[in-house]
């Protein structure tokens, strides 16, 4: 990063060591005051954990919430150590980060932007927070990330997957596990083809903001260059609960798939709202119709019930795969909440372990030194596969799951069924690619 000059280890952290002798990097020179926002000086170190406790993603927080807690405890050594044990990287010894016990404090982004703003400026200003991570909506993502970016303080993103958060909107201090809209829609189309022909009319129906816009531009771009027509492109509130008269113009309009770029709540409704007007079982342009919903989750099929059955779309990670790392997780969110973990739940404690473990390995809480140390690592054993996070735009690259509605469940909790794994380099693209062109990473800010 442009603002450090940081060595990966041995780094003196702190002004106290000034008068030793010791050059310290420019970044470090105002040594009355903290080196940088929130510097710990206790035995302990506080994250600030944002997510949607109330509003249309509030389950998906709930889960978030619940890994947070698990990971917590897992970094400071209690319960059967998760992940940690599978990790590639082997700097977590269970002892808190940098020897310093993990504490944290909560908020609720009510799925707001700026509610979530407002509550992670009090985490970081009233309560010490090193760190902010959380959020299930990109538009509070994308908030947060730029707030953090102001105050020096690292954002290790949630669930967003608006192509936005590591596009135009990407700032050096916010890093982003989960993937998004350009990638579901580059693990599906080949799918989509295969099961649909070439030959098709969609319909969008788009939550209208940041995520649904980049997630719709994604999947119409997609379909179009393997064959099919784009009939329309609707956008609907956020707060919206009742899709009915949303769906309705969809049985006049010629389209033959419906595309719900919805999630959370929104997606829930709107799918049921469609299959109560019978969508389903109707045949157009001599095809049976079909419903596609790009960016899927356990929670939302939940919601939805046997109304996901048969249908496809995209996920991050689900709680099936049975690679060790997967299986560790399962065990230890199971065994403390007593059901499988959703996609939310999986990316946000592997945002948190990647910011401990980033930590360890500059062994600073500096933003800059943990910026530095998550740019271009490459790791392994977090359920993933193989992954990058890539330097020029802090997106990660890994392996994207292709999945559909059970037919025949055998709980309420395994309603999806992974039909392909596609691998990093089909959903990889160039960081200038047009659909995340705008923006600019820019510097770390330390505060």
């Amino acid at each position: 990063m442009s603002n450090s000059n940081f060595t990966r280890r041995g780094m003196l952290k702190t002004s106290a060591v000034a008068g030793a002798g010791v050059a310290l990097p420019t970044i470090f020179t105002a040594s009355s005051v903290a080196a940088y926002t929130n510097e710990p000086t206790g035995s302990s170190v506080t994250l600030g954990f944002n997510v949607p406790q109330t509003g249309p993603y509030a389950d998906e927080g709930a889960d978030e919430l619940r890994a947070y807690q698990l990971a917590v405890e897992h970094l400071n050594g209690e319960g059967d150590g998760g992940m940690l044990n599978t990790f590639s990287s082997k700097e977590l010894q269970g002892n808190g980060i940098l020897g310093k016990k993990v504490e944290f404090v909560t908020g609720d982004t009510q799925t707001k932007s700026d509610a979530a703003r407002a509550s992670a400026k009090s985490m970081i200003e009233k309560d010490g927070a090193v760190m902010i991570t959380g959020g299930s909506s990109s538009g509070v993502a994308i908030a947060v990330q730029g707030l953090c970016q102001e105050a020096g303080v690292i954002f290790m993103a949630g669930l967003t997957h608006s192509n936005d958060t590591t596009g135009k909107d990407k700032k050096a201090n916010g890093f982003r596990h989960f993937f998004n809209g350009y990638m579901s829609a580059a693990a599906l189309a080949p799918v989509l083809k295969n099961l649909y022909g070439t030959d098709r009319n969609a319909y969008h129906l788009t939550a209208d903001y940041t995520w649904g816009w980049t997630q719709e531009e994604s999947i119409a771009a997609a379909t179009e260059a393997m064959g099919w027509n784009t009939v329309n492109k609707v956008r609907t509130p956020l707060a919206s609960t009742d899709f009915s008269s949303y769906i309705a113009p969809v049985l006049n309009s010629g389209a033959d798939v419906l595309v719900l770029n919805h999630y959370g709540g929104n997606m829930v409704n709107s799918l049921t709202n469609a299959v109560q007007f019978g969508l389903r079982e109707k045949v157009v342009n001599g095809k049976n119709f079909e419903i596609v919903v790009p960016l899927y989750s356990r929670l939302m099929a939940k919601g939805a019930g046997a109304n996901v059955k048969g249908i496809h779309g995209s996920t991050n990670w689900h709680w099936s795969l049975q690679d060790d790392a997967s299986k560790a997780f399962v065990k230890s969110f199971g065994t403390k909440y007593g059901f499988p973990p959703s996609q939310a739940a999986h990316t946000v404690y592997c945002q948190t372990l990647l910011y401990a473990d980033a930590a360890t390995r500059a062994g600073t809480f500096n933003p800059c030194g943990i910026g530095e140390a998550l740019e271009g690592f490459e790791f392994d054993g977090l359920g993933n596969g193989k992954t990058l996070y890539r330097a020029g735009d802090h997106q990660c690259f890994k392996d994207v799951l292709v999945v559909r509605g059970k037919e025949n469940p055998t709980s309420e909790f395994d309603l999806l069924e992974v039909v392909e794994v596609t691998p990093a380099a089909q959903v990889t693209y160039p960081i200038d690619h047009p659909m995340f062109a705008g923006g600019a990473l820019g510097s770390c800010n330390a505060g």
